[in-house]
């Protein structure tokens, strides 16, 4: 229920309403705790995927790889934000949209940078540069491909981004990929600081309420980080070590990493645009709905789409991972009531002040791999939560049970045993292990073509007999 202190019920529906600073500053405090774990979380898994990061100090050009990355996922959710809230001409929906780090292109990341180190970098972000664009150029005809990406379609994807990556989370909080062989490895010391981490998360979202609950992955890591201490796994030196190390403020270096054009990157990132489109499509109806009591407007939908793509472009000259629209921000706005794009332009201020600051940066990094492995868990069960949900909305006969085994099958199983397609040119080899890819190409082009008259039969035969009843309409 809308907090009535803030403002008249007329004034907390109206995105253009600025409620008063000693209120306002704090709930835009409150939409970054929201989002914060979940914002610098991809830069650290790509940062491991690639070799660097964890227990590195400088990478290419003198840049300490993973702070920068870091520290360039802050700085760009915030601007991303400033896109959506404030606006530049076209771009933008003028609404409380928080951009964040999106977790729907990590499967696709990771196969392009596996192992490779900072050599892989040029080359991603020639495909994040290249795919925000086709992301902006969506923006002009988003409502044209909505038909192609119902929930059999997003609820799939949305799953099996969280399916693809629930096995980050159990390898950090079991002592991280580079650990595997070492004796620590699913060590009890190890494992106890993620669920430190897990237990602390929980109580808060189930127990607590207002901004305790909002920021319970933030809280669970700031626990499991004091644990950590307590226990040795990391020290008060070496804390202040990596910390003394970051500078004190820091500009953004454009193509600090170079630029390489991959024909990979960018077939992956531009494919991978089409569900992010979506997603914000999603949001900014959520959102209108939820703080307003209305549709969002088509100007608003085509705007949200430009400033992801330009976001995520402008994200990637700097040596940013692409951009997205934060679900979790939207259901905060329904919770607080509070419609106000200038509460989340001040949280955007916050991010990009954080950005700026290398020393922050540096704090995130010295979080042992464990215990950010229990908020992993925590953070990547929520994404196959969600997209089951989706999934609950979608009627289950016999032509959308064929689609979503087929997709799901081929989809995970060459992301388990990505060598099944070893003699595969690189390029293709690289977009059919993302495991996303595949599932996502299948289930859009059997929803197409599959003819209708499927969805009246039973379902018995693909189910195997376990249905027990007809599904027929």
């Amino acid at each position: 229920m809308a907090d009535t202190s803030l403002g008249t019920a007329e004034q907390l529906r109206d995105p253009d309403y600025t409620p008063a600073l000693h209120k306002a500053v704090p709930l835009g405090i409150q939409h970054v705790l929201a989002m914060f774990v979940s914002n610098v979380t991809p830069a650290i898994i790509i940062s491991g995927a690639a070799g660097f990061g964890f227990g590195s100090d400088a990478g290419a050009q003198g840049f300490p790889d993973m702070t920068y990355l870091i520290q360039m996922s802050m700085l760009f959710a915030g601007i991303a934000t400033l896109f959506q809230t404030i606006g530049l001409g076209p771009v933008g929906a003028r609404l409380p949209i928080v951009q964040g780090t999106s977790f729907a292109f990590i499967p696709i990341m990771i196969p392009l940078v596996a192992g490779k180190g900072v050599e892989a970098l040029p080359a991603l972000f020639g495909g994040v540069l290249i795919g925000g664009l086709f992301h902006a150029v969506l923006g002009m005809f988003i409502g044209r491909i909505r038909f192609a990406l119902p929930p059999l379609v997003t609820g799939l994807i949305v799953t099996l981004i969280g399916l693809t990556l629930v096995k980050v989370g159990i390898q950090y909080s079991a002592g991280g990929v580079p650990a595997i062989g070492k004796p620590e490895y699913g060590s009890l010391l190890n494992w106890s600081a993620a669920l430190v981490v897990i237990i602390v998360t929980l109580g808060l979202k189930f127990f607590a309420r207002g901004m305790l609950a909002v920021s319970a992955v933030v809280i669970g890591i700031i626990a499991g980080y004091i644990y950590a201490l307590m226990v040795g796994m990391i020290s008060l030196d070496g804390i202040a070590t990596s910390v003394g190390r970051a500078a004190p403020f820091a500009l953004p270096s454009p193509f600090a990493y170079g630029f390489e054009f991959s024909m990979a990157a960018v077939i992956g990132f531009c494919l991978m645009s089409f569900v992010s489109a979506i997603e914000t499509v999603g949001d900014v109806s959520g959102i209108t709905k939820g703080g307003a009591g209305r549709e969002a407007t088509d100007k608003e939908i085509e705007g949200a789409t430009y400033a992801d793509g330009f976001g995520t472009a402008i994200s990637g000259i700097f040596g940013g991972l692409p951009n997205t629209s934060f679900s979790q921000n939207v259901g905060l706005i329904a919770i607080t009531g509070v419609m106000s794009r200038h509460v989340v332009t001040i949280g955007a201020l916050f991010l990009i002040l954080c950005g700026l600051v290398p020393k922050v940066g540096a704090i995130i990094r010295t979080i042992p791999i464990e215990v950010l492995g229990g908020g992993v868990i925590v953070m990547f069960g929520m994404v196959v939560a969600a997209g089951v949900s989706m999934l609950a909305d979608v009627n289950w006969n016999r032509r959308n049970m064929v689609i979503f085994a087929i997709a799901l099958s081929i989809g995970l199983g060459l992301k388990l045993d990505p060598k099944a397609v070893q003699y595969l040119p690189d390029t293709i080899r690289a977009l059919m292990t993302s495991g996303l890819l595949p599932a996502a190409l299948i289930a859009i082009v059997l929803n197409l073509i599959l003819p209708e008259e499927l969805s009246a039969e039973a379902t018995e035969e693909v189910s195997g007999g376990m249905a027990g009843h007809d599904t027929k309409d």
